[in-house]
């Protein structure tokens, strides 16, 4: 497995490799082939707020943004097999952290398995759906904490 995790922000005070490891044991617990790999990407708000427009339709920053693949992007030949890309405002996660209470850290991990989940087929639409997805997403930080 991989994750490729890129910054498209300056100065960058955050810690790529801790989003790699955290990605890399979400992908793990979710059992994802071996061959996958994945990308992540942190952006400025003002970036996020043109993908969100872009393919949303809303305007104004989100906090976290996932594109995956239809097939998913299977590949020939030995090639790793494409999942799709998270993308993360960390500017947003600091603001929704202070709001909320806690820390930048634990927000920013939260956005990043909610990213992977959605990408591996879990999402919000109904009520059910949603406590489904924040189950998943506890029990994977939890047990990433536990590590």
């Amino acid at each position: 497995m991989q994750v490729s995790v890129s910054s498209h922000r300056e100065p960058e005070p955050l810690s790529l490799e801790a989003f790699e490891r955290l990605g890399l044991f979400v992908l793990h617990l979710e059992n994802v082939p071996d061959e996958a790999e994945l990308s992540v990407a942190l952006v400025a708000e003002d970036e996020m707020a043109h993908l969100n427009q872009q393919y949303r339709g809303i305007e104004g920053p989100t906090d976290v943004l996932s594109f995956g693949c239809d097939d998913p992007c299977a590949s020939v030949g030995g090639e790793p097999i494409t999942l799709g890309d998270v993308i993360i405002a960390p500017d947003v996660a600091v603001a929704q952290a202070t709001e909320l209470g806690t820390t930048v850290e634990s927000e920013l991990n939260l956005l990043l398995v909610h990213g992977i989940l959605h990408i591996l087929g879990y999402d919000h639409e109904s009520d059910d759906d949603a406590a489904a997805m924040q189950a998943r997403e506890q029990v994977v930080l939890e047990a990433y904490a536990a590590e």
